[in-house]
């Protein structure tokens, strides 16, 4: 890789974290660039998840300044995460990209029907549901296990799993899934570094890249009101479900 292809990896990484504070799916679009500069597969999975965690440590500060966390839900999702996320992490390399791909554009697509059919949803406190039962945790255990897999996506389904299920809004549910995020990344980590699978060299710059990101992401998130944070939610879940389409027809 040469300097120019550095620098472009660097900006790549700065301006999706910045925008995924919000939206997720960072990793869609990281871990297939790292492809185009022949990085190797598992190495490059590994290597955005070491990013990741400073990502969503910058993330996360601003949200907890803000205090829109609210530690009293999350707690048993950092439990059910830490869990998930390390049987994800062992899995790596017996999924195939193809069926990654295509299970995230059919979550993808689910989530902009969802959406789109209840309007109020992570807005209104009338579309609030009642406490989560075993079956919204069973799903975030799910989730769980493929956000220390792979990540692409995780966040973004979390989301609207969170508003759907646990009764969030979305600005306490785009603050909810940076912590939750920032224990799955971690988790993961230490398990592809326990594998030898992180390029140490590569990874600290390009963690420095998304910490900033993620910060200034954050920064202004954490701002936003309701209405706004979902519309940009749900643009981007549109145009990402059609790019992994297009991606797979091609």
């Amino acid at each position: 890789m040469n300097i120019v292809e550095f620098c472009l990896l660097l900006l790549v990484f700065l301006v999706t974290s910045i925008v995924g504070v919000v939206t997720g799916s960072n990793s869609l679009i990281t871990v297939p660039v790292m492809f185009q500069f022949n990085i190797e597969p598992r190495v490059a999975v590994a290597t955005n998840m070491f990013g990741l965690v400073f990502m969503t440590a910058g993330s996360t500060i601003p949200f907890l300044r803000q205090k829109t966390v609210d530690l009293k839900k999350v707690s048993p999702l950092l439990v059910i995460t830490a869990v998930s996320s390390a049987i994800g992490a062992m899995l790596v390399g017996y999924i195939s990209a193809d069926g990654i791909k295509t299970l995230v554009s059919v979550s993808m697509i689910a989530v902009a029907i969802f959406i789109l059919a209840k309007p109020g949803a992570g807005t209104s406190d009338d579309e609030r549901p009642a406490r989560p039962g075993i079956i919204a945790y069973g799903i975030a255990f799910g989730l769980g296990i493929y956000g220390g897999l792979f990540s692409g996506g995780y966040v973004t389904i979390l989301t609207v799993v969170l508003v759907a299920f646990f009764g969030m809004r979305f600005s306490e549910s785009v603050a909810a899934t940076k912590l939750v995020n920032l224990v799955s990344s971690g988790i993961a980590s230490i398990l592809f570094m326990w594998q030898g699978l992180v390029d140490y060299t590569l990874g600290f710059w390009l963690a420095a890249a998304m910490f900033v990101g993620g910060y200034i992401g954050a920064h202004y998130a954490a701002r936003m009101n309701d209405v706004w944070l979902k519309r940009i939610f749900l643009a981007a879940v549109l145009i990402l479900a059609l790019k992994i389409i297009y991606d797979l027809v091609l």
